[in-house]
């Protein structure tokens, strides 16, 4: 079982934060994202084909990045279970309003 993080005012700011250049989301559809916010928007304005080109069977790109860049393992599990973009955006959206609730 993980270990559960407690997610502290410097945690929570450090997620919403810009994370750093070489560290950034590229999309196939050439969007590079840098926060959580970005992220975001971008799930909530791409195409479905783009979305399923990072988030299929064979891939969590979205989940991996906020998992292996920010270290939020809560936000990534919910990302891997969004089976749409719409479902996605809405777990971000839950998730930077919860962070910014701690800051």
């Amino acid at each position: 079982m993980a270990k559960v993080r407690r997610v502290t005012k410097a945690i929570a700011q450090a997620w919403l934060s810009d994370v750093p250049e070489d560290k950034r989301f590229w999309c196939c559809d050439g969007r590079v994202l840098k926060n959580l916010v970005e992220l975001e928007v971008a799930l909530r304005q791409m195409s479905d084909k783009t979305f399923r080109y990072h988030s299929n069977v064979e891939k969590t790109d979205f989940a991996n990045w906020v998992r292996d860049v920010l270290g939020d393992e809560k936000l990534s599990r919910d990302l891997q279970k969004s089976a749409t973009r719409f479902k996605a955006a809405k777990s971000v959206a839950i998730r930077i309003a919860w962070l910014k609730s701690k800051q």
